[in-house]
């Protein structure tokens, strides 16, 4: 059974603009939640508004999933780091000196942000991974990927959550894993293909869980966050945020 943290959930801003963002935020509390910021609203508000958020007393996860060549992944790195953000992730797939340059680089800030790679995105299944010439199942192709994380100094990875208990026997409990596709049990699975919910996440040994639409699109993402604690403490007797 995973750890559960009141902060174990990361809502994820997947917004294009500012404003609706800044709504989101509005209704959530940072004691319950940390907060994702990925590459569309990064792209559109930049550094500032990362600052922004972070100011506002939000851990926030920096999600570029950065990869390329060592040394430009091991300068952006270092400016997420620089921006105080909690954590960061780059492409498993970038290889070896990819992420040694990238670990080795934060090593150097006395607070660092968490350094994970993603090893298979959750929109991908098999067939999808044999056209862009992998040749195994994503569960093995992520085992692999995970292994070479930790080799690599990481602390973790952003997997599925049907990966997790493989990973967490191959890498130990303290190596984090990080797992986007969560979905509440309404059975709406959205473009993802390899999904769970919360409960089940945690089940699996999932330290964080990302979710995104299920809030992002509800009619108050505060009480759509705590219906999703709601949810695990009913499976694991619980307390729920109030």
């Amino acid at each position: 059974m995973g750890k559960f943290d009141r902060n174990c959930v990361i809502v994820a801003l997947d917004f294009a603009s500012e404003s609706d963002a800044l709504s989101l935020l509005e209704c959530l509390d940072p004691k319950w939640c940390r907060i994702k910021i990925g590459k569309e609203l990064f792209t559109r508000t930049g550094p500032a508004f990362v600052r922004r958020v972070i100011e506002s007393g939000f851990d926030v996860f920096l999600d570029l999933k950065y990869h390329d060549i060592p040394n430009t992944v091991a300068g952006a790195c270092s400016a997420a780091a620089e921006l105080g953000c909690w954590m960061v992730n780059v492409h498993a797939s970038g290889g070896r000196e990819m992420m040694v340059a990238a670990a080795d680089r934060l090593a150097h800030y006395q607070s660092r942000p968490l350094l994970v790679a993603v090893t298979v995105l959750t929109s991908l299944d098999y067939t999808s991974l044999i056209e862009v010439g992998y040749k195994s199942v994503p569960a093995k192709v992520g085992l692999q990927l995970a292994a070479l994380t930790q080799q690599c100094g990481l602390d973790g990875v952003v997997c599925s959550v049907h990966e997790v208990e493989s990973i967490k026997r191959q890498s130990g409990p303290e190596f984090l894993t990080v797992t986007p596709g969560i979905r509440p049990n309404d059975g709406c699975r959205d473009d993802q293909r390899r999904v769970a919910t919360p409960a089940e996440a945690l089940k699996a040994g999932a330290d964080f869980l990302v979710v995104g639409r299920p809030v992002t699109r509800a009619a108050n993402g505060g009480i759509a966050l705590k219906e999703i604690y709601a949810e695990i403490a009913a499976s694991q007797a619980l307390g729920v945020p109030r």
